[in-house]
């Protein structure tokens, strides 16, 4: 139980780990701030989410989030074109 103790602060102060995918932009919908990718993953943006201004259908892009465990992704943090 002592163990237990000590280790739970050092567990509460792991940072989250940052997962990411690439893929093909088919759809970018700014209003509703929805990214579709051509593998058919719908990507759900929040208002903090940093994307390019000029993100358009066709870009490739990588994708950095937060993993939420079972719940899928709880965060996404930025939207990156990649490459030229």
């Amino acid at each position: 139980m002592r163990a237990l103790l000590f280790a739970l602060p050092l567990l509460l102060a792991t940072p989250a780990l940052a997962d990411e995918t690439t893929g093909t932009v088919i759809a970018f919908d700014r209003a509703a701030r929805v990214i579709v990718l051509d593998d058919k993953t719908i990507w759900p943006l929040g208002e903090a989410t940093e994307t390019s201004p000029d993100l358009v259908a066709g870009d490739v892009v990588k994708i950095i989030y937060v993993g939420g465990g079972d719940a899928g992704v709880d965060k996404i943090t930025s939207v990156m074109r990649v490459g030229g």
